[in-house]
């Protein structure tokens, strides 16, 4: 048989656009026998508390129908959306994920997703529940396909549930429609829990970024071809015969940096914004963050600006006027003197030495930022790190501010790592900053106070076991404030590591 995978990025809410993208998708397959989308292709995943609002539900039902009208000269689809579920909770949506079979311009349900993830990022008990059975397999060109929907392949997780088991059910192969987000090492478990299954299985995951959550595609059939990770792709594969068309892995820089890359772009087109202002320093973080950035939205569309102090080495400047360069993006540079002195005489000695003072530098600095945001219009990338955030090592509205953090689930020593990559071909980023000792340069020869290669791990290290310690309690007001961390590791600050700033 011949089944094609529809990998495609489709927005939370834009029920006409995701519709339009369905069916470009399988008009460009219209020889297969199934076509078969991501999870909850039709409203968008995931949304969230938009599920609270009965007239969205409603607008989403029509859209639904609609779409099977509309695909009614096309191929068989496999879709993803959601209904009421016929129960009824209190101050709960009540709702089933599911999956349905549009056939000639009717709709069936083919699937309801009965595991409903409670961890990390994953909160679906707040507004779906289970399907209660599992529902026997789909007939296509004689073919016995059992479906599954994302968490349900990974039943094995679920001690107390009896698991889902469509082998014994008669299938004779599984489809699994997914919004799997992107982590780094994710896709040895997905591999994992298909072979566990027993049966040939087609995978089929979005792609494209919400808010933090970044999907990466990477659809696969088992032991055979695998699409391309962090872009759309429609394909047909045939099911039978031997192993074709396997790609060579990405190293896992490239493969971080295309995920980051995504994780802003989508922010930015999503979200109906194109420009992006970023604050350089000739530090390592503010360089491996522009690139992604120019990478992410052209060069046309970022500006660089360097605001040097009284402390700022001229290598630094210079440094990130050679990024600028380099990357062909526009250039500004501010001096900070002016503002720091006039800070200094109407906030007294006392107030604007020592911690204080530097701390006002850094604030002074996302004054100046934000004016290039307000009157240019568009958003301003921050240029934490992971290791910074995690130590509390940032100033509150100073170097935290920002509408998006692309290195805020990334270490220290992972920086550096992208930054070599980065320039293995050419010195995008100069030696100098390659090799200087970090700083904020905020006091005459300042350097930060870590040694980082030592540091960033341990840090991590706590941040995915859940713990934490005095520094990391004493800065959790801070993390609570920052802007969109994009997600790529197992723990990242945000949603998905809710821990409360009032503690012992």
């Amino acid at each position: 048989m011949k089944l094609a995978i529809a990998q495609i990025n489709t927005t939370i809410g834009d029920l006409t656009g995701n519709i339009r993208r369905i069916l470009d998708a399988a008009e460009k397959v219209r020889n297969a026998n199934l076509i078969v989308f991501p999870e909850m292709t039709v409203p968008g995943y995931p949304p969230r508390d938009m599920l609270y609002d009965a007239s969205f539900v409603e607008a989403v039902q029509a859209a639904t129908l609609d779409l099977a009208l509309q695909a009614k000269a096309l191929p068989p689809l496999l879709v993803g959306s959601f209904a009421p579920s016929g129960e009824r909770h209190y101050q709960h949506p009540s709702l089933h994920n599911i999956v349905y079979l549009m056939k000639d311009g009717e709709m069936q349900i083919a699937q309801v997703k009965q595991l409903l993830p409670v961890y990390d990022v994953f909160y679906e008990p707040r507004w779906f529940v289970p399907g209660k059975k599992t529902l026997p397999p789909i007939e296509i060109a004689g073919e016995k396909i059992g479906v599954l929907v994302c968490e349900d392949m990974w039943d094995e997780e679920y001690q107390v549930h009896p698991g889902v088991d469509l082998k014994a059910m008669g299938a004779e192969m599984l489809v699994c429609m997914s919004a799997s987000p992107y982590r780094k090492g994710g896709g040895e478990g997905r591999q994992y829990h298909a072979k566990r299954q027993g049966l040939p299985l087609v995978f089929v995951n979005l792609v494209g970024a919400t808010d933090e959550l970044i999907f990466d595609g990477g659809s696969f059939v088992l032991d055979g071809e695998k699409l391309r990770m962090f872009e759309e792709e429609v394909r047909a594969v045939e099911l039978e015969g031997k192993e074709r068309g396997k790609k060579k892995e990405d190293d896992g820089e490239e493969e971080l940096f295309r995920a980051l890359t995504l994780g802003v772009r989508d922010f930015a087109r999503k979200n109906g914004m194109k420009q992006a202002f970023i604050g350089l320093s000739g530090g390592i973080d503010s360089s491996v963050a522009a690139v992604i950035a120019v990478e992410a939205l052209g060069q046309e569309n970022v500006t660089g600006v360097a605001i040097p102090s009284r402390f700022t080495d001229e290598r630094s400047t210079e440094s990130a006027k050679e990024l600028a360069r380099n990357l062909g993006i526009k250039f500004e540079q501010v001096s900070l003197e002016k503002m720091h002195a006039a800070t200094e005489q109407a906030l007294g000695a006392e107030r604007s030495g020592g911690i204080s003072g530097e701390n006002i530098q850094a604030r002074l600095r996302m004054i100046l930022l934000m004016s290039y945001v307000n009157s240019g219009g568009g958003f301003l990338i921050n240029t934490s790190n992971k290791t910074e955030l995690t130590l509390g090592y940032s100033t509150l509205y100073g170097d935290m501010a920002g509408a998006i953090s692309p290195l805020g689930d990334v270490t220290k020593v992972e920086v550096y790592a992208l930054a070599k990559w980065i320039n293995v071909e050419r010195d995008i980023i100069s030696p100098y900053v390659m090799t200087r000792m970090p700083t904020a340069e905020l006091r005459a020869g300042q350097v930060d106070p870590f040694d980082y290669d030592a540091v960033s791990p341990q840090a991590e290290a706590m941040v995915l076991a859940d713990e934490s310690n005095a520094m990391m309690r004493a800065s959790e007001h801070k993390r609570w404030q920052m802007g969109v961390v994009l997600k790529v590791s197992e723990r990242a600050f945000g949603r998905g590591r809710m821990m409360p700033i009032t503690r012992k």
